[in-house]
């Protein structure tokens, strides 16, 4: 591990764990499980603290609904203990895709590839 990468590790956490992330996850940690993305979920022996290590980007949206609801206290059991029913009309968990190509696009917007809606809007000009 060079310098650089030790730094970046050391005051960002946007890339994953940081050094202190790490050494009180090896030194209290106690591993719950993963999600389908590699996320890592973990609580202290105590359960008082419940946090994600995630698998790259730290983007809260990536984290699935089971597994949201454990980390703030909706319920107590881990998802992989005790998993939730899920109903057949809920879809599968997407993270926020803002800012990326498959983002919403409402009808008429630029992004869209068919044409706008026409309208019986008339500019005003002036005469």
């Amino acid at each position: 591990m060079g310098v650089l990468s030790f730094v970046n590790r050391l005051f960002t956490w946007w890339n994953g764990q940081t050094i202190g992330t790490q050494i009180f996850t090896a030194r209290r940690g106690e591993k719950v499980g993963e999600d389908a993305e590699g996320n890592t979920y973990f609580r202290t022996r105590d359960d008082k603290r419940r946090w994600v290590i995630f698998n790259g980007e730290a983007e809260a949206s990536r984290v699935p609904a089971d597994w949201h609801g454990w980390l703030h206290r909706t319920w107590d059991d881990p998802p992989t203990e005790a998993a939730l029913p899920h109903k057949p009309w809920e879809k599968d968990h997407l993270p926020n895709l803002t800012g990326t190509m498959q983002a919403y696009a409402p009808k008429g917007s630029l992004r869209r590839p068919e044409p706008a809606p026409r309208s019986d809007y008339e500019a005003w000009t002036p005469e």
